[in-house]
């Protein structure tokens, strides 16, 4: 692929070709692996892929067939190339029963890891949600159930820990998703025995690499990372600029994928969660999570790059 493409140029040959044109086979790079990478999650040594797909505001539709058929299309998809993880929340309008119907219907549910959260004030409430959403998502045990933004966590985090050896769920996460909430999120890791953390964190914002990713890693806390792309801007930055020709040597093909294999590149990181509900943008994020990633020095020199960028 011409490493000067844009993501809209990319996604335009992704559509256009098939997905297979761009699994590991069609990178320049001949010692490519065939399947995606997988990390551990250091509660457990269980392996997760290391792309999953987020569900804000793209899965939030009617129960329309019509509607919903682009995101069959993209959870199908999702599957095909390896993906597991799918993360979702009450907050998230229609998005969980969204996934439940649709992983369903695609008979997929049992190769998925789903995730949620609970996001609401006091126990008997948060029960309550917790248990429509496990209904909605149809998956009992939740393979994770997270704290939203960090909603009423002490209350939650009491029911979460009964809820897991009650084997109802299989794993604890906090969840925040801005730079602000680091303090709290950093005192929580520190002092309670938690399974997840799911944070922000992407090329132009970096402050989750200063204490709490080394943190986690020395906690042993798997790292869910939200808002890759930085609600978009970053796509606007580079916006009609070519990829620099060193991006081949990670086996990097679009903007997309520099971004997510940025964060990835980054040992504490479990899983990123780009979220879409286009298959061509699918197929691209979902390819970060082959070939090579970039080294600390590559990803040093991907800093720079985007720095003068923006």
């Amino acid at each position: 692929m011409n490493n000067s493409y844009t993501r809209r140029e990319a996604t335009k040959l992704i559509a256009a070709a098939g997905a297979s044109a761009f699994l590991p086979g069609a990178l320049e790079s001949t010692a490519a692996p065939t399947t995606m990478l997988l990390r551990k999650i250091p509660a457990s040594g269980e392996e997760l892929p290391v792309v999953g797909l987020g569900t804000w505001q793209t899965f939030d539709v009617s129960p329309s067939a019509t509607v919903r058929a682009p995101l069959k299309e993209v959870l199908q998809q999702f599957v095909q190339m390896g993906g597991k993880l799918i993360d979702s929340s009450p907050m998230y309008g229609e998005s969980e029963v969204v996934v439940g119907d649709l992983a369903a219907e695609l008979k997929v549910a049992s190769k998925l890891f789903m995730a949620t959260k609970v996001w609401i004030q006091g126990r008997e409430a948060g029960i309550t949600q917790m248990e429509t959403s496990m209904q909605e998502m149809r998956s009992n045990p939740m393979d994770l159930m997270q704290i939203h933004n960090l909603v009423d966590w002490q209350t939650h985090l009491k029911t979460l820990r009964a809820w897991k050896e009650a084997k109802r769920i299989r794993y604890i996460g906090i969840t925040h998703y801005t730079v602000s909430a680091f303090d709290k999120l950093e005192k929580i890791m520190q002092s309670e025995p938690i399974d997840f953390v799911q944070l922000n964190y992407n090329i132009a914002t970096r402050q989750a690499a200063n204490r709490l990713l080394p943190l986690a890693q020395d906690k042993n806390i798997a790292v869910i990372v939200n808002r890759p792309f930085e609600s978009g801007s970053l796509f606007s930055a580079v916006k009609n600029k070519p990829l620099p020709d060193w991006a081949r040597e990670f086996d990097c093909a679009s903007w997309g994928q520099f971004f997510l294999k940025y964060i990835l590149g980054h040992p504490a990181i479990t899983c990123v969660i780009p979220a879409t509900s286009k298959v061509k943008h699918l197929t691209d994020n979902m390819q970060a999570g082959y070939g090579r990633l970039p080294n600390a020095a590559q990803r040093s020199q991907m800093e720079q790059f985007i720095q003068n960028l923006i």
